[in-house]
């Protein structure tokens, strides 16, 4: 194997040049870091290609080769994977590095076309540049995670196009043999495609939906819609003053979503989820979760609830959306336990003006801090989600909080409220430097996994450690589907074999 990788190398730094190629040690270890309890995954080097054509170069040796491949855009995906490919020993494409430009901006109908290295924050900067006209949706994740690679990972955001892989139109696709596809109106044998980032859904089947937490190919450009932005935005919260709220709060935001009078998704964040990236925990100790007079403690400090909901309206002025906050506020103070939050009050409260940054379309890096609640760096995310029904949301969240108790975690969630299902963002954080503690984090992402599952509860990302476990919990003609497409578009299995559990 070291004399195909050699080979391999070889040939790409002929072809692409010296400075596409890095097999240095400290790459070597920088591009294996991540924060699973599994451990790091060394690769066999990096590479990175500077467009569509190289791209193709890349592929069609490892193709020659017999060389696994694993692409990814910025390697900010902190929490489910960092840059680590699937097992040890692949070769990371980072097309990131050099393929990071903005290809088009079109102000009169809203959408961008970016490269896979565009960040969040490098396209807010741009838009901001031409004049802060237009939005994007950002997620409460790094400022520099890609806005391509997220879309693909089936991640999302609070605006009203929170839905990133929703709101994509027309990719660029390199196959595993090295052939270029085009999605959607792309698919049009022209070479002018006035329509390709405008109409998504276009002749014969929607194709683009392979491309997302697969293996099926690299998708090297994509359209993105953006907002025109809103001259006024208002955000608004409340807190709940006892964990058994989220029942009523479920029932208080449904009917809000199922109309659509608020525009925005709601964030129901637990205090740890809040508090959290605020600080290491004030009673951090291996083997045991913080007590219940501490989290109490720390939403004093910070003036939120044992529950937070936050939520926001578009508008011409700030006058102009008093009355739509008046309703809310009226809605959601109805019980009596809920204590509002103004947009004023809730700017001088860090955690909450994340919140107000998301449904601005301003990349934040307030909840990174939630990596340093515990010491060493560990950090898993578990993402399944549930009915908006109150009762069910309270049964999933007392059956969490033990199985977080009896692993000496400490229980760390926002649920993200759509009109008819939430997204439970559940937080690991651990020491990653105990064994024990390591261990257990493991134990617990497990059963929980296990525990949904046998209550018809799936995830809708996984972290690195769990795609095997993830996609054998599906049904076999799904894993037989997935199969025979890979074997469909890269019959020789070179890119990121195992990534989503797919050979």
């Amino acid at each position: 194997m070291t004399a195909t990788f050699d080979t391999f190398f070889k040939e790409l730094e002929s072809r692409l040049g010296a400075g596409a190629i890095n097999r240095s040690e400290e790459t070597l270890v920088r591009y294996g870091e991540n924060t699973m309890p599994g451990g790091n995954r060394r690769p066999a080097g990096v590479v990175y290609p500077s467009s569509t054509a190289e791209v193709q170069i890349v592929v069609r040796a490892a193709n020659a080769h017999g060389v696994p491949l694993y692409p990814i855009s910025t390697g900010n995906n902190i929490g489910l994977g960092s840059r680590s490919a699937s097992t040890p020993g692949l070769v990371i494409v980072d097309l990131g590095h050099k393929m990071n430009r903005i290809l088009e901006i079109d102000e009169r109908l809203a959408y961008a076309v970016v490269e896979p290295g565009v960040s969040y924050q490098t396209m807010y900067d741009e838009l901001v540049r031409r004049g802060n006209k237009l939005m994007l949706d950002v997620t409460s994740g790094p400022p520099q995670g890609g806005m391509l690679g997220n879309a693909l990972d089936k991640g999302a955001g609070y605006t009203p196009y929170f839905d990133h892989f929703g709101f994509s139109c027309g990719m660029e696709v390199v196959l595993g043999n090295g052939a270029i596809l085009r999605t959607g109106d792309g698919s049009l044998d022209h070479e002018k495609l006035v329509n390709w980032h405008t109409s998504k859904y276009s002749f014969g089947p929607i194709l683009d939906g392979l491309f997302t937490q697969s293996n099926f190919g690299i998708v090297t450009r994509m359209g993105v819609w953006l907002l025109p932005r809103p001259p006024a935005i208002q955000s608004f919260h409340f807190a709940f003053p006892d964990d058994d709220d989220l029942e009523e709060i479920i029932e208080l935001c449904r009917p809000l979503k199922l109309s659509n009078f608020v525009p925005t998704l709601f964030r129901v964040a637990n205090d740890l989820y809040l508090t959290g990236s605020e600080g290491e925990s004030p009673e951090y100790s291996s083997g045991r979760a913080i007590s219940a007079a501490a989290r109490h403690a720390l939403r004093e400090k910070f003036g939120v609830g044992a529950w937070t909901v936050s939520g926001a309206f578009y508008g011409p002025s700030a006058a102009a959306i008093e009355p739509q906050i008046q309703r809310v506020h009226d809605h959601f103070c109805k019980s009596g336990k809920a204590r509002y939050i103004s947009h004023e009050e809730a700017g001088k409260i860090p955690p909450l003006q994340v919140a107000i940054n998301a449904f601005s379309g301003i990349p934040s890096l307030g909840e990174l801090g939630l990596l340093k609640w515990r010491p060493g760096g560990g950090n898993i995310w578990f993402t399944p989600g549930t009915p908006m029904d109150g009762k069910i949301a309270n049964e999933f969240q007392h059956l969490c909080r033990k199985i977080y108790a009896d692993h000496g975690l400490d229980y760390t969630v926002m649920n993200v409220c759509g009109p008819r299902f939430a997204r439970g963002l559940h937080v690991i954080t651990f020491n990653r430097e105990n064994e024990d503690e390591r261990k257990r984090a493991d134990a617990c992402y497990r059963a929980m996994s296990k525990e949904f599952a046998a209550r018809g509860v799936f995830v809708g990302r996984a972290p690195l450690d769990y795609h095997d476990l993830h996609f054998g919990q599906t049904m076999a003609p799904f894993r037989e589907a997935c199969s025979a497409i890979k074997h469909a578009l890269d019959p020789k299995g070179v890119i990121a074999p195992g990534r989503y559990g797919i050979n």
